[in-house]
């Protein structure tokens, strides 16, 4: 069965330190996805997705066109980061392992998010939905996000680890 990301219900956040002390916090506000789920074999069904880089928001304009920049993202030349699954592991309960392929500025890396299903219901027009939440972090550098100032005082302007932080709903296409 297959099941469309609605956009309006759901949110694609990071959040990375700034200066080793304090965090900031954004999120994407342009994306898309599908989920065909195999619901006899869950580890068999695949989840693809993607966002536009340009979407960037962290509420500071200038800090969100400098991540639109060469130094960070380049949206122009790379315009979108994408998400296929390659494997899901159930890992008791409502709480799944998705591994898959993370795409950022052309390259490639494995990413594991911690998944949790928050269940299924019917809207007041008759449309099945799905929520999940899902959890990971990368090390930017290996994305080739390497810009970065080193502060007078030791340490370095903007962490290496990234945080991602997904609330998702789903709408069935089979009450589409």
């Amino acid at each position: 069965m297959s099941w469309k990301i609605d956009p309006s219900h759901t949110q694609i956040g990071f959040s990375v330190k700034h200066m080793m002390i304090s965090t900031v916090r954004g999120q994407f506000t342009t994306f898309d996805g599908t989920l065909t789920l195999n619901e006899e074999h869950p580890e068999q069904s695949v989840i693809e997705g993607w966002v536009e880089t340009a979407s960037v928001n962290t509420h500071e304009p200038n800090r969100d066109g400098h991540l639109r920049s060469p130094d960070f993202f380049d949206a122009e030349k790379y315009p979108k980061i994408t998400f296929r699954s390659k494997k899901i592991t159930h890992a008791g309960g409502e709480k799944f392992k998705l591994l898959g392929d993370l795409t950022i500025k052309e390259t490639t890396r494995e990413l594991t998010l911690d998944v949790t299903y928050e269940g299924e219901n019917k809207d007041p027009w008759g449309n099945t939905r799905r929520a999940f939440i899902a959890d990971a972090s990368f090390n930017r550098k290996d994305f080739g996000l390497t810009w970065n100032v080193a502060l007078e005082t030791g340490g370095w302007l903007v962490a290496e680890q990234v945080k991602i932080h997904i609330e998702l709903e789903l709408i069935s296409q089979a009450d589409a």
